[in-house]
């Protein structure tokens, strides 16, 4: 039998390889995002102080609503064809279809964010370049707790009539911690402040991140009895 992390594996090849395929999920996570930041274009003057300083706020809404669009397609996209069957019949461990489908998940997110950085930086006149290496590591914290939150709480609600309603009221309470780590840290990191200053909500996002990356992975045998219900 394959291992833990060969099976965690084959299911995040096998969802990049479907969205890369139609890049359904990417291109309306994408969209969603490009339009958050062309209305807060208009609604701020690019590059005045305030605009400066809700920059890190606005990324990370178009990045949360955007990623609960996606979050959604990624378990709706596994009842068609019975999926879901399958993968109920399948002897794979359940952890590591969480694990799979967190990842499949983290990497989408991160692509939308390497599309959406360089709007942040024309449309609203970031300076983002030139502290990209220092947003790194705030920007995989953050994506990370976001994945594993979002990734357990869609497989709840994927049986549910409402789940694109119940999704984001689900997950947006138990994300702001991570949001607000993910937040403060970029808004930092744009004032030219070095990550030193920042530790604490930099430990803040890597204790969020593995606390619901281990959650996710104890209880998502739990969680997937119920699709079968």
């Amino acid at each position: 039998m394959p291992s833990f992390f060969s099976q965690a594996g084959a299911i995040l090849c096998k969802d990049l390889k479907t969205e890369f395929r139609t890049k359904e999920r990417l291109s309306a996570m994408a969209f969603f995002a490009f339009l958050v930041l062309l209305i807060f274009n208009f609604a701020f003057k690019p590059g005045s102080p305030i605009m400066q300083s809700a920059a890190p706020g606005i990324f990370w809404i178009s990045v949360t609503f955007a990623g609960l669009l996606g979050l959604t397609r990624s378990f709706t996209m596994e009842r068609e064809n019975d999926c879901l069957m399958g993968l109920l019949l399948s002897p794979a461990d359940r952890g590591a279809v969480f694990l799979g489908k967190m990842l499949a998940n983290f990497v989408t997110m991160m692509f939308m964010e390497a599309l959406i950085l360089p709007l942040l930086a024309i449309f609203l006149n970031i300076a983002v370049w030139e502290h990209l290496h220092k947003l790194i590591l705030p920007l995989f914290l953050g994506t990370v707790g976001f994945a594993s939150v979002g990734t357990l709480f869609a497989a709840m609600s994927i049986n549910t009539r409402l789940k694109e309603a119940l999704l984001p009221m689900l997950t947006l309470p138990v994300l702001i911690p991570a949001l607000l780590a993910a937040v403060e840290t970029f808004r930092a990191v744009l004032a030219g402040d070095p990550l030193s200053e920042v530790s604490a909500w930099l430990k803040l996002g890597a204790a969020f991140a593995l606390l619901f990356t281990t959650a996710g992975l104890l209880l998502f045998d739990y969680v997937v009895e119920e699709w079968d219900g």
